[in-house]
């Protein structure tokens, strides 16, 4: 079962909501959060700017297309990634944006992906500006949930907090249109995976199509209506945390409506050592990440 939780009972450290909230991190690997700091107008305001994005026609996308910047910055068309190696590429298109660097920051001398410049489309015209502003509010919800999660395994409150001053926080708008009717049983808008990183907040449109795969190997959906978030953890965390957190595979096989969502990927400096807490071990946020995103791409560069 996956918990419903209130974000402000989360903040307060509400004790029956941390008992469902440690509940939620270690066993579903899914939570439901209502009535964060980002309402249900902000979620539709910044789905309704994506949607006239994708509905352009593809010539008018290619601008932005990210196959050229060697990052996930920009738009990625239908086909472009493929999350699970025993699937067909995935059919649904997507749109990202990242933490950028100051002009003056001497990290930019290493041209590191993770950090690299965004691009915008100049249609619709409040598109940087409604997705910057959203943006920057789901860094904020997804900080408030992950110092509950620090407190629910029995850490400091604050324990992360020092890793996320140059957070490798991707913000991503998935379109996935109806199923098509060529679709076989090898054919997602995004196949069976597990996030690369850390904390996904996961905003939608209110249509279902995520399906999250329990213990015993059966699939459950994962719905939420607008304004209400979904939060799952990635391969990141729940080696940072030792498998107290844990990271559960999901999907989106599709149906007949088509549906958009935006997750936040919420994820580290690219130099936090995220190895299991008290090992001694040392692995690097950003070579995790490289590596992952390298596995999802490479098959597409090599038939390019």
């Amino acid at each position: 079962m996956i918990p419903r939780l209130d974000a402000r009972k989360i903040d307060a450290r509400d004790a029956q909501t941390m008992a469902q909230l440690r509940q939620g991190v270690e066993e579903a690997g899914f939570l439901i959060v209502e009535n964060s700091a980002l309402t249900k107008a902000d979620v539709l305001e910044v789905i309704e700017v994506y949607r006239a994005f994708f509905k352009q026609p593809e010539a008018a996308k290619r601008g932005v297309d990210m196959a050229r910047t060697g990052a996930n910055r920009g738009w990625g068309a239908p086909g472009s990634e493929q999350v699970d190696p025993e699937a067909n590429p995935d059919y649904k298109q997507v749109f990202d944006c990242g933490f950028e660097l100051a002009a003056d920051d001497p990290l930019r001398a290493l041209n590191l992906s993770v950090y690299g410049d965004n691009l915008w489309p100049d249609v619709p015209e409040a598109f940087r500006a409604t997705v910057q502003g959203y943006y920057g509010r789901a860094l904020e919800v997804s900080m408030g949930v992950l110092r509950g999660i620090a407190a629910a395994i029995g850490q400091p409150e604050d324990y992360f907090d020092a890793a996320f001053s140059r957070p490798m926080a991707l913000l991503r708008a998935n379109y996935y249109p109806p199923r098509p009717e060529w679709a076989t049983e090898k054919d997602f808008g995004i196949g069976t995976h597990t996030d690369y990183g850390c904390v996904t907040l996961l905003g939608t449109d209110g249509v279902g199509g995520l399906e999250a795969q329990q213990r015993d190997g059966t699939w459950i959906p994962v719905e939420a209506e607008p304004g209400v978030f979904i939060i799952n953890f990635g391969e990141m965390l729940e080696m940072w945390t030792d498998g107290k957190v844990r990271a559960t595979p999901h999907r989106v096989k599709g149906t007949s409506e088509e549906r958009i969502s935006v997750p936040m990927f919420f994820n580290p400096n690219h130099d936090t050592n995220v190895a299991p807490i008290g090992s001694g071990r040392e692995i690097l946020a950003g070579d995790h990440l490289e590596k992952r995103f390298n596995e999802t791409y490479l098959h597409l560069k090599e038939t390019a």
